[in-house]
């Protein structure tokens, strides 16, 4: 009885002291982005940024090549991805190239891009080209640090949005309980 409460102790006194120890460890800090968001797809080459420190207001410029890995057409999108300290609406869409929202990358195909967005919040971002590709999902390019100062640029509420949401909701709601036969819980 006694060796077995001199183990527990014994445990519980070597796991604080081990974890105090681990705790004054550096710590390593990166920004999120995996090797694995590497698309095996298409390749996001030659990416470059029109500059890298900004005041909200100001534009950002993003353009490279979109190189298909494969033999067979691909349907895609671009976008931004931004990862930093603070959440909130960064970025505004100004223009894309190729222009529209989805577009056909032709199997083998290398493609220009380019995307410009007006920055809204200030911070240091570090700013990546995402492609989404239909039925496969993300890839990033190598991205970028873009230090964005200045005061934040509200944008107004789409109300009009808002309203067709709830709506849609309210609507999706009533069939669900109009359509669905009461329980007993």
């Amino acid at each position: 009885m006694i060796k077995c409460k001199t183990y527990i102790v014994t445990s519980l006194v070597a796991a604080t002291v081990l974890s105090t120890i681990l705790a004054y460890f550096p710590m390593a800090h990166a920004h999120g982005v995996q090797a694995q968001l590497q698309s095996r797809f298409v390749r996001i080459g030659d990416e470059s940024f029109s500059t890298q420190t900004m005041k909200t207001g100001d534009t950002l410029t993003v353009t490279g090549t979109l190189q298909s890995l494969v033999n067979r057409p691909l349907r895609a999108w671009l976008s931004l991805f931004s990862d930093s300290t603070n959440a909130g609406t960064r970025w505004e869409f100004i223009s894309r190239d190729p222009p529209g929202n989805i577009f056909d990358i032709p199997a083998g195909a290398s493609i220009p891009y380019s995307i410009t967005v007006k920055a809204l919040e200030p911070g240091t971002y570090h700013v990546h080209t995402q492609l989404n590709i239909e039925h496969i999902g993300p890839g990033l390019g190598p991205g970028q640090t873009v230090q964005v100062t200045g005061p934040v640029i509200l944008k107004p509420v789409p109300w009009g949005n808002v309203a067709y949401q709830v709506i849609l909701i309210g609507a999706g709601l009533g069939v669900t309980f109009a359509t669905r036969p009461w329980q007993v819980i």
